[in-house]
């Protein structure tokens, strides 16, 4: 039986070849960007903080945002966010906080937690990857950052308070 006739037209130029390798470049690029948020994740420093309301204590792991590297990381890439985790956002001096979800792939919930630790603002369920500037209009020490409808499955709400050595009752 012959082998099956394959003319030159049949195979992949020069410019399919291209499009073939962009192609599985792009199927691993979210797997290489995930990789990369967990390993800078390691870096963050981690500590735990509690929130208490009228439905009780809440506690929370938290990676906190310190530096300027992790502020701009966030939780940019992530594709989960355990019920029990969070990000904390401080700032040395209290102001307006501005938040975006820029590349950032869940809903989150911000929470914008003045000096005393109390919650002034909160922002349920952020829509990921949006441009749209997220902000409280009162000065805060910091936002937290927690899965997205956690507040509502919790119970949280404004005038709550956080218990965490970044705020001073």
């Amino acid at each position: 039986m012959p082998l099956p006739y394959r003319t030159d037209a049949a195979r992949p130029g020069r410019a399919g070849l291209c499009t073939l390798i962009g192609l599985a470049l792009m199927a691993l690029l979210p797997a290489l960007r995930c990789e990369g948020a967990s390993a800078a994740d390691k870096t963050f420093p981690r500590s735990a903080l509690q929130i208490h309301g009228s439905s009780g204590p809440n506690w929370f792991n938290i990676r906190i945002a310190d530096t300027d590297a992790h502020r701009e990381l966030g939780l940019m890439f992530a594709t989960q966010l355990p019920s029990d985790e969070g990000m904390l956002f401080p700032e040395d001096k209290p102001q307006v906080m501005s938040m975006w979800m820029k590349n950032t792939l869940i809903p989150l919930d911000m929470l914008f937690i003045d000096t005393r630790g109390r919650i002034v603002c909160l922002l349920a369920n952020a829509k990921p990857e949006s441009l749209e500037i997220l902000s409280c209009d009162k000065p805060v020490k910091a936002v937290l950052e927690i899965g997205g409808g956690e507040s509502q499955r919790r119970g949280i709400k404004v005038g709550d308070w956080v218990v965490h050595a970044t705020f001073h009752r």
